[in-house]
């Protein structure tokens, strides 16, 4: 199996994170992944296709907010909070408190 790639938080932008906490999937994986830690894609697919969640995760992680592992054949995935608020200080609590 492939190891993702995380680019390192100092290289994240605020275009990258705003632009990708745009799409409402997106938002709702990340609200969904902050409430409980870490989640398999699984668990996280919305009703969705397998392609196009597969897509919505990789926007996520190209833009360094989620970190995706692999155990075993079950992919988890849990935000980068630490990191993202060390970046851009109250961004991610400031989006996830907004009402859509």
């Amino acid at each position: 199996m492939r190891a993702f790639k995380h680019p390192p938080i100092e290289q994240v932008s605020v275009e990258q994170v705003l632009y990708s906490l745009s799409d409402s999937v997106r938002l709702s994986i990340v609200r969904k992944l902050v409430k409980e830690g870490e989640a398999s894609c699984a668990a996280l697919d919305c009703g969705k296709a397998k392609s196009s969640m597969s897509h919505h995760f990789r926007v996520l992680r190209e833009s360094g907010i989620v970190q995706t592992r692999s155990e075993g054949v079950t992919h988890l995935n849990s935000v980068r909070c630490k990191e993202l608020e060390r970046r851009f200080p109250g961004l991610l609590k400031a989006i996830l408190a907004a009402k859509d």
